[in-house]
């Protein structure tokens, strides 16, 4: 998204071994500009898991390339990983968002918010760097427009779509409700000044 704000989320117990739910802040302000990380044409999404979360030399181990191949548009890159070959290519993330890469800075006690311990933690996530696009890999699989990764972007459309007929609907409830008790407000007014006639006129019989 393309606001910079700051996020409360909370997640159920069933996320947590144990129980205990977590609870924090995901921050995604720019306390200095001139110190944001862009990730933009850096970041990968491989077909694998990795057990590891920490700093490596990628660069010296994975060294994609560009090929000759054109998926709708999309130049295809070929990489190897362990042996394995893989293909490639870079997609923009849908207009008006980005991607930010978090680091989870957990406590026992957050501002505004206490825990105890076995009740869950307080997790405060900041933005430590940012990206525009991302370059996801298949396993011997040229890259293609019904890739679920491809595919899953539409949603976005989709998304944006449903909230603006929401509003919509929204304010024309508000404008519904607003000219109905309108009318029931004059009707009153009308039936008001009836009954005071009629009281009128049966007093003076």
């Amino acid at each position: 998204m393309e606001e910079e704000k700051s996020f409360r989320v909370s997640t159920p117990d069933s996320t947590i071994q144990g129980g205990g739910g977590v609870t924090g802040t995901i921050d995604l302000r720019r306390r200095d500009p001139s110190s944001a990380v862009d990730l933009t044409d850096r970041v990968h999404l491989l077909p694998c898991s990795i057990k590891h979360d920490g700093p490596c030399p990628v660069s010296h181990y994975f060294k994609p390339k560009k090929t000759d191949v054109v998926v709708d548009g999309s130049s295809v890159e070929e990489a190897y990983f362990r042996g394995r070959k893989l293909q490639g290519i870079t997609v923009p993330l849908p207009e008006g968002y980005r991607g930010y890469v978090l680091e989870n800075k957990k406590s026992r006690k957050g501002k505004g918010l206490e825990t105890s311990e076995g009740e869950g933690e307080f997790g405060r996530w900041v933005s430590r760097a940012e990206f525009r696009n991302l370059t996801y890999w298949n396993h011997d699989i040229v890259p293609s427009s019904d890739d679920p990764l491809v595919r899953s972007f539409h949603w976005f459309s989709v998304a944006d779509a449903v909230s603006d007929t929401a509003r919509t609907s929204l304010r024309l409830f508000r404008v519904w409700l607003g000219i109905t008790l309108d009318c029931w407000f004059l009707i009153l007014i009308i039936l008001t000044r009836m009954f005071k006639k009629v009281m009128f006129l049966s007093l003076r019989v």
